[in-house]
């Protein structure tokens, strides 16, 4: 594996095309591109992160369309997670609108999201995610993920703390959109500290794995 070198602009352009063409035929027409393009670059980021972050899962670009409405087959953009607990852990995604990287919780079962509420009510360790999360939004990051309309049971609406205790995820996420640097060896350098500094976010999290 050669070292990094940044996703050439042809990778953004075969996701634009794929959004347009998400058929059997475009992708076997254009699957060496992707391998050359997405595929690789993808694992030559991910390797060079591992021995900071650890060994991460680059996802296949093909869609689980079994119970889905939508039966286009492949995926438009290009992901890998590297796990710190159960559905937890950081993020990068190449697309047609260009990179992204995060870190959070995407799924949590009743036990482990009962735990989570739990240790944001409390009265130490709540107010601890909390300047976590507001550190990293002065930091430029967007905090976001999936929330109740209404307060949890058990909770009270007038907790101070119910914002949070309203999510069902939580994620911070920033974009890169199409900055010249995606294309260059230098996109490692801003993943690894965009990675480091989601890290206390993490151990958090991971703090209330089951």
């Amino acid at each position: 594996m050669s070292d990094f070198q940044g996703f050439p602009v042809a990778a953004l352009d075969f996701y634009d095309d794929l959004e347009m063409d998400n058929t059997k035929s475009f992708w076997e027409a254009n699957k060496a591109v992707y391998d050359e393009a997405v595929k690789a670059p993808m694992a030559a980021l991910v390797k060079a992160l591992e021995p900071e972050f650890g060994t991460a899962k680059v996802f296949r670009p093909y869609r689980d369309v079994r119970f889905a409405k939508d039966k286009t087959p492949y995926k438009t953009h290009q992901g890998a997670f590297v796990a710190t607990g159960p559905a937890t852990g950081w993020y990068v995604e190449i697309a047609a609108r260009g990179m992204r990287v995060g870190a959070g919780f995407y799924e949590a079962g009743g036990e482990q999201l009962a735990a989570v509420r739990d240790a944001i009510a409390d009265d130490v360790t709540g107010p601890k995610l909390q300047r976590a999360l507001r550190k990293l939004e002065r930091a430029g990051f967007e905090i976001g993920g999936e929330k109740l309309k209404t307060s949890p049971r058990g909770y009270d609406a007038e907790h101070p703390r119910i914002e949070l205790l309203r999510h069902k995820q939580i994620l911070a996420g920033r974009s890169y959109g199409f900055e010249p640097f995606i294309h260059q060896a230098d996109l490692l350098d801003h993943v690894r500290a965009d990675w480091r500094a989601l890290k206390p976010l993490l151990t958090w999290l991971s703090a209330r794995s089951l």
